[in-house]
């Protein structure tokens, strides 16, 4: 498998709700290897599988109990590899999610901590409390409270950013680093051929003091040794074999920090996830707001990182969706009368842009957030700690209700819709189980099977989206150039590569738009767009429909 990253695609795999084969109403691994035909078809390079190893899934298995073995709900090792083989042979290479900022406490190493072995204790960080007996800092977890819990038998609190099952591991011990390079080596001598590492620029803690601006992040976010660590990594693991892929998932990162995790000639990561265009329907950092999404601040935001990343010869993963954000035509498109139109024209700002797009499951035929009507439906912790939150800040229970709707993680866990029937082929129809959270009743009208068969669906687009990018190096290796960028409705910008040029214009609203600031077009031909006809004025302006998209090639 010879792959160049700048032309390749990845396709993201939530197992739990990808596809069940043993009717428990899971998701699992063999249900992966069913679709692979379907993956191909597609025209994806890499499948990335959100993590699958033993777990208690306190927090959807990025808690970890161990790390060289699958946990049974999900399949065996076997089913792993046979799952590596047959991607294999489709030309598609499978990438692991690994979570390496935190262990869960049933790990082997908590554990012999906890018994007091100091050796184990020193993969952690055991700290005294304040000498009135408080937590070492005033840090908070990112699943709220504090980020410190009490050991009595020791005297000493255990730090955890996450869940207080999640304790953080101590990057300052060789050993920890050492056993985590362990881990990649093994995956890669199993044939793996990219690794996604979970919030791996937290590794590195400034020290242990109180933050008086707020949360604690500031001494664990992007800390002083996390180029050094990453370097490491690389030179002693993946970094041996030049076709295997990285991506770092970059919590509140800086764009600095980036062009050195991300560089071509740096030595760390092939590319960087980074979510501050995803922010732009919040109400600063808080979430759970209903404010419209801010379309400037959302074309700014991505320009400034497309732009300043090339300029550093740094790479881009590009995405709208995963398995922790809403589903984007829910969220920026239109899921009623211009569903199609919307998903298309999204879809195509992301793949023409300077960055590996990725590709969520579902997000290829235009599926869209949950039905839930009642908070019952949902399953995912956050969703329902924040219900709670709100209703004990005097919000009603409907408008909690409402909120959850619009940004529970659970809209883009639902379970994948493969088919028209009863759990929209997730599950068989006389499962012995109901599908762990609930089909979207939309699956009868936004499903897999009716798009393949259907030249004008989401999916054809997606597939031309994904060719077109191999075909065409000014998308894998083109210069970027934002184009009339405060236009209040127009999403476009200019690649240009050795000659070749392309256009890509999108109108980001469900009205007419006469875009009277268009380039001049005499030479260009339209290789993609998902209206037959685009109309080009005498003067040189383009009449965009609701939500349309065109790409321009020269």
């Amino acid at each position: 498998m010879n792959k160049d990253f700048r032309k390749s695609t990845v396709y993201q795999i939530y197992p739990k709700s990808f596809c069940d084969t043993n009717k428990d109403g899971l998701g699992d691994l063999r249900g992966v290897s069913e679709k692979l035909d379907y993956i191909k078809e597609l025209g994806v390079d890499y499948i990335w599988l959100t993590p699958f190893f033993v777990s208690p899934q306190n927090d959807n298995g990025y808690d970890v109990e161990d790390y060289y073995n699958i946990d049974p709900r999900y399949g065996t090792m076997e089913d792993v590899e046979e799952l590596i083989a047959e991607a294999g042979k489709r030309g598609m290479g499978l990438m692991f999610d690994m979570v390496f900022n935190h262990v869960s406490t049933n790990h082997e190493w908590f554990k012999k901590a906890m018994e007091g072995d100091p050796y184990y204790k020193d993969f952690f960080y055991f700290r005294k409390g304040k000498p009135d007996g408080s937590a070492p800092t005033n840090w908070v977890s990112k699943f709220g409270g504090s980020a410190w819990e009490y050991v009595e038998k020791f005297d000493e609190y255990y730090l955890h950013l996450f869940d207080v099952t999640q304790a953080d591991l101590n990057w300052e011990n060789e050993n920890v680093r050492r056993e985590v390079q362990n881990i990649v080596k093994f995956w890669m001598e199993k044939g793996v051929k990219g690794f996604r590492f979970d919030v791996i620029n937290l590794i590195s803690k400034a020290g242990f003091e109180d933050d008086p601006d707020g949360d604690g992040r500031k001494f664990y976010t992007d800390g002083p040794k996390i180029h050094q660590y990453l370097k490491e990594l690389n030179a002693n693991s993946f970094g041996q074999d030049p076709q295997i892929v990285t991506v770092g998932e970059m919590s509140s990162t800086t764009m600095e920090n980036c062009f050195q995790y991300a560089g071509a000639d740096t030595g760390e990561l092939t590319m960087v996830f980074s979510f501050h265009h995803l922010k732009v329907d919040f109400m600063g950092n808080e979430k759970w707001v209903l404010v419209p999404a801010d379309f400037q601040k959302l074309k700014d935001i991505m320009f400034d990182w497309q732009v300043n990343m090339e300029e550093h010869n740094a790479w881009n993963a590009v995405f709208w969706c995963n398995h922790d954000q809403p589903r984007v035509v829910s969220r920026f498109g239109d899921e009623g009368k211009y569903w199609k139109e919307s998903a298309k024209m999204l879809g195509t700002i992301v793949h023409c842009l300077r960055g590996t797009p990725y590709v969520y499951q579902g997000e290829e035929i235009g599926m869209t957030n949950t039905d839930f009507t009642d908070i019952s439906q949902f399953r995912d912790v956050e969703s329902l700690n924040n219900y709670q939150i709100l209703q004990d800040k005097g919000m009603s229970p409907s408008d909690a209700l409402r909120i959850i709707q619009v940004h529970s993680r659970d809209n883009g866990r639902t379970p994948m819709q493969w088919d028209t029937s009863r759990y929209a082929g997730f599950t068989a129809e006389d499962s012995n189980a109901e599908p762990w959270i609930a089909v979207n009743s939309n699956h009868t009208k936004v499903n897999a099977a009716d798009q393949l068969k259907d030249e004008d669906s989401i999916f054809h687009y997606y597939q031309k989206l994904i060719a077109m990018r191999k075909d065409l190096d000014v998308i894998a290796y083109g210069d970027i150039e934002p184009l009339d960028q405060k236009n209040p409705s127009v999403f476009a910008y200019r690649r240009t590569y050795e000659g070749h040029e392309m256009i890509v214009a999108a109108n980001f609203y469900g009205r007419d738009y006469e875009w009277k600031k268009a380039p001049e077009l005499e030479g260009f031909e339209k290789i993609l767009g998902n209206y037959k006809e685009t109309e080009v004025t005498a003067e040189g302006a383009i009449k965009m429909k609701p939500y349309e998209a065109v790409v321009y090639y020269k």
